[in-house]
């Protein structure tokens, strides 16, 4: 059954809030979040995860790199700073690259997965904008598709098994 689209994200301009009910358990979530990203993060219209590769352990790294929709490729990483499977992830993110309204500013993400009726809700706080509210805004636009994108390849059917 397709359950109406919920996502929300919003800032202060310095932390974002986005959160989405996802109609999959923790577990499934978690796997999909750590394990099969470039299967659903990106649209042909945006960009798409090119390359994900992930040392998953407090004090672990982490690397991306996505594909823009005119072939450009942008890199980013950071550090894994909490890991509670299934329930919590919190991590460091910087771009490789200099980003319009960022730079290479290091900010801080963490997600938090609640088991819900129909499933889980996902919610992420981003913060360490330090003062860059256009950054912010757009940032909070993107954390919107992205949880856009988790939920439709969801509700799709294409999450792996746990």
């Amino acid at each position: 059954m397709m359950h109406a689209l919920r996502v929300r994200s919003m800032t202060n301009g310095e932390t974002i809030m986005a959160s989405a009910e996802i109609g999959a358990p923790p577990e499934r979530v978690f796997g999909a979040l750590v394990g099969e990203a470039e299967q659903w993060w990106g649209s042909a219209d945006t960009y798409r995860m090119v390359d994900w590769s992930a040392d998953l352990r407090v004090g672990g790294r982490w690397t991306v790199v996505v594909r823009t929709a005119g072939g450009r490729d942008l890199p980013a990483g950071g550090e894994f700073l909490e890991i509670e499977t299934p329930r919590r992830i919190v991590q460091t993110w910087a771009h490789g690259w200099d980003h319009p309204t960022l730079g290479r500013r290091q900010t801080r993400v963490a997600w938090l997965l609640e088991p819900i009726a129909d499933g889980t809700r996902v919610t992420i706080c981003h913060g360490g904008f330090g003062g860059r509210q256009e950054a912010a805004a757009e940032h909070a636009e993107d954390w919107a598709r992205v949880l856009a994108w988790l939920q439709a390849h969801v509700e799709a059917g294409r999450l792996a098994a746990a």
